[in-house]
């Protein structure tokens, strides 16, 4: 999506939403105390860890540590994107995503083009069982031994012969419906050069399908956005898909997501292959986990979409030339997806094999081994260069090196880069700390270098102190304290008075204190979740989440604000104290106003009052 929806709308969402009513729709929630409590959805347990705070409107899990709002409990229970989650909560509380956090391609959709599509769709799907001519199809569709379930499962239907079938019964006539299919891409306008005479009884519009198979692509809500459709001659193309539209963009969507989501709840890897007849062969075999690409490389938004469903891609591959430039291109753009945690691995398939004739070779167990036994990431990119240079001379090592530097910083620091590196240092036969230098990569030296110069990132250590036995907050510094406090129980922002005269305080995480306070202050509605969501920082955010779910030590509400209100007295009295040692230095050096005298001696008498 090129814009970006506004905060100010994400916190609407959040106000419209009750996180126990949405995560109790999904999972069944039981009351504990002042919580409700399931076994978590994203580890396997038998004692209930996972606990949902109606009044803090946030979820927490003991066991794993998953935390975090409706939004993104969405995201992780049902692997959509963080916009696609605010869609869903919008629909669900009646409001309507600003038109502006939308392209002008996103502005054009309307409710009519999925309808119509869904319609052609199901036109399809009849015409494919009872149509004269739809014989050939289901001769091939029996050849290739797909069942009644998965042909129901993917749709498939038969775009019959003739120019104008989808133009006359969906379109019926109706000018603003075959605008909608010519939007769609269901409808070419015909060649204008054509003689008068010819064109007079002619409509100007013919069906885009005709004599196909057909395969309907879908979004993650089940809706029809576009069409593949595979001729059964010999006639070229082979295959045509529908064009780039309103509703369908070919480098964000892939072929048979929608069914391995309503398949697979638990998706632990998805195999990425090139033809839809490879994921419908796939599944009919009971690997469920595959989807395809739709005439286009695989994008570096289809890889982030797929490893917010998984951990492990895998790319699927004709063993010849063509295949392994195809693999190549998509190591490329996996490069800048690949996250910590999250793996690509290669198979490459017998020359002469696709995946739906070696899958019938092989059956499910066969075709499961190969997959197991795939490239990895490394031994994939590593073999592909290594085959451009000498490897026994300096200078092949050298060039290795070079050819090797441009991929290696695309990919995010952390473990697997520090690998990548460690690799490279083994084949080109030089330490790891030179070839950093050479790479411009600082993180190879084992040094965690903060771009931003933020005390907060997402790779900071965790504030988990389960190794200890201990809660963080039984050793946290008091303005660490304050801020858990203050997200657990928001209205303690009350007491605070101005938060503006902590902010000169020389301690970790006071700007981070003053400005949480500073916004409670303008919204005391908030609550912990809506809190969490407008902050911008990412890493400020991580920090501010696990602070929000760290146990305390105190569980009685009247017993946190004592504790709370010491804590403000204390850095009351650290300002006095900060303030009182400014004015005697400058008192000293240059001398006081005589508004500033007032306020010296008033501090003198407050301190030395405090410390009899």
């Amino acid at each position: 999506m090129a814009g970006s929806i506004p905060r100010e709308f994400i916190d609407e969402v959040l106000a419209y939403t009750d996180i126990v009513e949405l995560i109790d729709s999904r999972i069944p929630l039981k009351r504990s105390g002042s919580n409700h409590m399931a076994c978590c959805p994203f580890h396997g347990e038998k004692t209930p860890s996972f606990s949902v705070s109606q009044p803090k409107q946030f979820y927490h899990c003991f066991g794993c540590g998953a935390s975090g709002d409706a939004i993104r409990f969405l995201m992780e229970y049902e692997h959509l994107s963080f916009v696609e989650a605010i869609e869903e909560l919008a629909q669900t509380a009646g409001l309507e995503v600003p038109r502006a956090a939308y392209d002008n391609q996103q502005t054009r959709q309307s409710p009519q083009q999925f309808e119509l599509l869904d319609q052609v769709a199901n036109y399809y799907q009849y015409q494919l069982q009872h149509h004269a001519q739809a014989q050939k199809v289901q001769a091939y569709i029996k050849q290739r031994g797909l069942s009644g379930d998965i042909i129901q499962t993917f749709a498939l239907g038969f775009a019959p012969p003739g120019w104008d079938n989808v133009l006359n019964v969906i379109g019926a006539g109706n000018e603003q419906k075959i605008q909608a299919l010519v939007d769609t891409g269901m409808l070419i306008k015909r060649d204008n050069e054509q003689p008068e005479s010819k064109r007079a009884h002619q409509s100007p519009w013919y069906d885009r399908f005709r004599e196909r198979l057909m395969f309907p692509i879908r979004d993650r809500r089940g809706r029809t956005i576009a069409f593949g459709g595979r001729i059964l001659g010999n006639d070229k193309p082979k295959y045509i898909n529908s064009p780039e539209t309103p509703l369908f963009h070919k480098g964000q969507e892939l072929y048979g997501l929608f069914e391995l989501k309503q398949a697979l709840r638990n998706i632990d890897r998805v195999l990425v292959v090139e033809g839809y007849m490879d994921v419908v062969a796939l599944a009919q075999f009971d690997i469920r986990y595959s989807v395809a690409t739709l005439g286009t490389a695989t994008t570096a938004e289809h890889l982030q979409k797929l490893f917010r469903l998984c951990d492990e891609v895998i790319f699927c591959f004709d063993g010849d030339r063509a295949g392994r430039e195809a693999g190549w291109r998509a190591m490329n753009n996996a490069l800048s997806a690949i996250k910590p945690g999250k793996q690509a691995r290669f198979m490459f398939l017998p020359d002469g094999e696709d995946p739906d004739t070696l899958v019938r070779q092989k059956g499910k167990d066969g075709f499961e081994a190969a997959i197991d036994n795939a490239q990895s990431f490394s031994e994939f990119f590593f073999e592909t260069l290594m085959q451009k240079v000498n490897m026994e001379t300096l200078d092949g090592r050298s060039k290795l090196i070079d050819l090797s530097k441009p991929y290696l910083q695309q990919i995010q620091e952390g473990a697997f880069q520090t690998l990548m590196i460690a690799r490279l240092s083994e084949l080109a036969e030089i330490d790891t700390v030179s070839l950093a230098n050479l790479l411009g990569i600082k993180a190879a030296l084992g040094t965690s270098i903060d771009r931003s110069g933020s005390a907060y990132r997402p790779g900071a250590k965790s504030l988990n102190s389960q190794n200890t036995g201990r809660s963080v907050l039984q050793v946290a510094s008091p303005v660490k304290k304050a801020i858990a406090y203050l997200l657990q129980y928001p209205v303690l922002a009350e007491i605070t008075g101005d938060p503006g005269r902590f902010s000169s305080l020389e301690h970790a995480d006071i700007a981070l204190f003053v400005q949480l306070l500073d916004l409670l202050q303008n919204d005391p509605t908030l609550n912990t979740a809506r809190i969490l969501a407008k902050w911008s920082d990412a890493g400020q955010r991580q920090y501010l989440e696990q602070l929000a779910v760290e146990p305390s030590l105190l569980t009685d509400e009247e017993a946190i604000r004592c504790e709370f209100n010491e804590i403000l007295q204390l850095l009351s009295r650290q300002y006095q104290q900060q303030r009182f040692n400014r004015l005697e230095r400058k008192e000293r050096q240059h001398g006081l106003s005589k508004v500033e005298k007032s306020e010296y001696l008033q501090l003198l008498n407050l301190l030395n009052t405090q410390q009899s």
